[in-house]
């Protein structure tokens, strides 16, 4: 029975409140979790799968401005009310599983420990720290290197059963995460296959280590998962 390390010291009575107060999901690829400017009252945590926040423009593309990995949350900016709106898009890049976490019950918690809002500020330091380095890179690197680096980035964000990364996230998502065209991401994983770097095979795609940079943080070590509390084994991912 694994729980969360934001939860994970809270006395029984508290986690099983948590655990009848929340909901556990499952989603499609490339099914919409939330619509833009919807209203929620939850805090959605990554049981399963992979999530992507898309940013909708004035033009017919969309950009993704951050993937929600496994054990990972998406949250509104404060807390203050049981409710808020979302700016963006939130989609199930790969099949999903997902916990709805009711915003009252976290304010509850964060209320009676001050170390879960703490906790919970660190995972949004980080989120925002994440996207500064995805923009430092768009504007920084030429073409086939960010998409160098973008594919590494997947390969721990999505991974393999044999390493590499889920062959299930397309062309266009990592365009629209790289800030490309699919032409041109096409064009640059093409030639990075004909020099070896990347190479298929039926479970994914796999990468070069060479594309590996320092401010890609590990995946956190799974035995610390989001799992539900009144699961005795992890969730399982819903089939696309």
């Amino acid at each position: 029975m694994y729980l969360h390390t934001l939860v994970a010291g809270l006395p029984q009575a508290e986690r099983a409140a948590l655990v009848q107060a929340t909901e556990l999901r499952s989603y499609r690829r490339n099914e919409t979790v939330l619509a833009a400017d919807e209203w929620t009252d939850c805090i959605y945590c990554v049981a399963g799968g992979l999530l992507r926040v898309v940013a909708h423009g004035s033009t017919s593309d969309d950009v993704t401005t951050e993937f929600i990995r496994q054990d990972d949350f998406f949250f509104g900016s404060s807390f203050s009310e049981d409710r808020y709106q979302v700016a963006q898009s939130l989609v199930a890049a790969l099949p999903s599983s997902v916990y709805l976490i009711p915003v009252s019950e976290m304010r509850r918690l964060c209320a009676l420990h001050p170390e879960i809002s703490l906790k919970l500020l660190e995972l949004a330091m980080k989120r925002l720290s994440a996207m500064r380095g995805q923009l430092r890179r768009i504007s920084s690197l030429p073409s086939e290197d960010l998409v160098g680096r973008v594919l590494h980035q997947l390969s721990q964000l999505a991974p393999s059963t044999t390493g590499g990364y889920d062959k299930r996230i397309t062309q266009a998502v990592i365009a629209s995460y790289a800030g490309l065209s699919r032409e041109v991401v096409n064009k640059a994983m093409r030639n990075m296959e004909d020099r070896g770097l990347v190479r298929r095979d039926e479970h994914g795609l796999h990468v070069s280590s060479d594309f590996a940079a320092t401010d890609f943080e590990p995946l956190p070590d799974r035995h610390d998962g989001c799992a539900h509390p009144a699961a005795a084994s992890d969730p399982k991912s819903s089939n696309d």
